[in-house]
């Protein structure tokens, strides 16, 4: 009889500790510890508990077959349920408070909404916070730094991108794109990186230890010219004088070719306007403030890139690796910026005026 019984509980449970069977035959114990890796830590125990309660052995076994059946029953599997762990210290709505603050003014560090939750008497670490903020697809990144956009500024951008919007990408072609040569943390989603509160304004500034003067177009890059100290009016008309022909020759953009230029107030005096003007230059109006839409500023951060790899160490070492890895800057480059720039139109329409991804 003692040997049915070890067999019965063998069937459902698998084996168990050897002192659960204290008192039943001897030649009756190898049989359950043949299968003793099988059970479980918890189910053991709970035999354990309930031999030393009293319990038969048959009462053990109809009582664990219960308890699994019913777990079954409800759950759909003989699995114990997740345990939770610790009780989250921020309920729900302290998460949804969170993250709408942080939503609402994305440059707060996390210590200081660590502080304000502690105001309201909740105490968390700043580990806490950010895991919060990372569940709700919020991470830590560098704010980008966009030209500070006055509704002026933005006016002049959405004019000039429904005026040339539709041009086809011939057009652009023929276009030669002119320009001269810190970090800030928020919390933001993926693809959010040009909205306005995820950005950090800036303004036109001059100044730097080396200063330089370059174009391109479609066909490849154009000039690049070294300027001694500011930039002036003068100086601005003598590198049109020295570089702009040769450049327009170069890149063979010929009688069809149009100028385009930021409005920097160097480049809108009469003295300037003038020789533009008795040269026969077809200038094309660009809005102040947009950086984003002269496709200029990724060549120069191309160039920078390079440059930088190459580590120059003195001005002079600095000016020659510009020119030389300028000439080495493939046309293909250059015509794919050229044949995006409706895109860039497009997006200015799109993103209600504001910078662009750009």
């Amino acid at each position: 009889m003692a040997l049915e019984a070890s067999d019965r509980l063998i069937n459902i449970i698998g084996g168990v500790p050897v002192d659960v069977f204290q008192g039943l035959p001897s030649n009756s114990v190898p049989l359950c510890l043949t299968s003793w890796k099988k059970t479980a830590k918890s189910t053991a125990k709970t035999i354990v508990d309930l031999h030393k309660s009293g319990s038969s052995v048959g009462a053990i076994s109809k009582s664990l077959k219960g308890t699994i059946v019913c777990t079954y029953k409800h759950h759909g599997t003989t699995q114990p349920s997740y345990r939770s762990g610790r009780r989250c210290v921020l309920s729900p709505r302290d998460e949804r408070t969170l993250v709408q603050k942080v939503q609402i003014n994305p440059r707060t560090a996390a210590k200081d909404h660590v502080k304000m939750l502690e105001e309201t008497g909740t105490k968390v670490s700043i580990s806490t916070v950010k895991q919060v903020l990372y569940r709700h697809n919020l991470k830590g990144r560098s704010a980008r730094k966009m030209p500070l956009l006055q509704n002026h500024h933005k006016k002049a951008r959405l004019r000039f991108a429904t005026a040339h919007g539709e041009k086809h990408c011939t057009f652009w072609r023929n276009v030669e794109l002119f320009g001269h040569n810190d970090h800030h943390y928020v919390w933001r989603k993926r693809r959010e990186a040009c909205k306005p509160k995820n950005t950090i304004p800036t303004v036109k500034h001059g100044g730097g230890s080396i200063l330089l003067w370059g174009c391109f177009a479609a066909g490849g890059t154009g000039a690049l010219h070294k300027i001694d100290g500011i930039m002036r009016q003068e100086n601005y008309v003598d590198i049109l004088k020295q570089h702009l022909k040769t450049s327009v020759r170069k890149l063979k953009l010929g009688c069809k070719g149009v100028f385009q230029m930021d409005n920097d107030p160097k480049h809108t005096f009469n003295v300037v306007a003038k020789w533009l003007k008795d040269n026969k230059v077809k200038v094309l109006e660009w809005p102040s403030q947009s950086p984003d839409l002269n496709p200029i500023a990724n060549v120069w951060a191309e160039l920078k890139k390079r440059v930088r790899a190459r580590r120059p160490t003195k001005l002079t070492q600095l000016h020659q690796l510009y020119q030389k890895e300028r000439a080495k800057i493939h046309p293909t480059y250059c015509g794919n910026l050229v044949e995006v720039y409706p895109k860039r139109l497009t997006q200015v329409k799109n993103f209600k005026d504001n910078a662009t991804k750009y």
